[in-house]
């Protein structure tokens, strides 16, 4: 049972974070100041450092919420054994419905994430080792069931797939897409070419293996397991 000091601690918590979505949209992150976010909550300065230690923890609670909505979306809402571009456009929808809710808000969110301040570097790392983790276990037992070639590399995969989220989501914003359902189609379009191949023949010279070797390194150290999952830990 929720005790009546946890519902607090949750409240608190909640209205902190719905104060910062208005004051950084509104001020933006740079302008806004702990003393401003804790009277907007209606709380003490020195009980928001309880929940959070600088704004840049506040800001990253959001990236975590967003990793915790969207895999809630997954476990409950998709098959796990469904095709893979329908878990892809799953994970990419339950995204941007997330990030839109408030839609000055992720745009300012959409920015920090694309372009991570060296503050939040280690804890953004963090949050990509997670949902890194997950996805690329969508993909790899994607490609042990068939849909993709056995020689596919899934970290680039991943990485393709995470553009055209990202080109839909810049399009919203900037918009190319007026619905919800323009959004949903365009990503199912380009996931669904991707999956398909453009080339008849050899596309051209492959990259150099060593810088390839070089790139993938970073994100094995943050999960190794998500570069080499065998097929007993799926």
């Amino acid at each position: 049972m929720t005790t009546l000091r946890a519902q607090k601690k949750r409240q608190t918590r909640k209205s902190i974070l719905q104060a910062a979505i208005r004051l950084f949209t509104e001020k933006g992150f740079e302008q806004t100041s702990i003393e401003e976010l804790a009277r907007a909550a209606g709380i003490g300065k020195g009980t928001i450092y309880g929940y959070f230690a600088t704004k840049q923890e506040i800001f990253l609670a959001f990236c975590e919420e967003e990793i915790d909505y969207v895999f809630k979306h997954m476990d409950e809402e998709v098959d796990p054994e469904a095709p893979l571009l329908e878990q892809i456009v799953a994970l990419s929808m339950a995204q941007f419905d997330f990030v839109t809710a408030n839609r000055e808000f992720g745009r300012l969110f959409c920015r920090e994430i694309a372009f991570p301040r060296e503050s939040m570097a280690d804890k953004s790392r963090e949050l990509d080792a997670q949902y890194l983790g997950r996805v690329m276990q969508i993909i790899q037992r994607a490609q042990q069931r068939g849909e993709l070639h056995a020689d596919a590399d899934p970290l680039l995969a991943l990485a393709n797939f995470h553009a055209f989220y990202l080109m839909v989501i810049s399009g919203w914003y900037g918009g190319y897409f007026g619905t919800r359902e323009m959004v949903a189609t365009m990503l199912r379009a380009l996931c669904r070419q991707s999956l398909i191949g453009w080339s008849n023949g050899d596309p051209g010279t492959a990259p150099d293996q060593k810088v390839m070797d070089q790139i993938k390194a970073p994100f094995a150290e943050m999960n190794p397991a998500a570069l080499d999952l065998q097929e007993d830990d799926l």
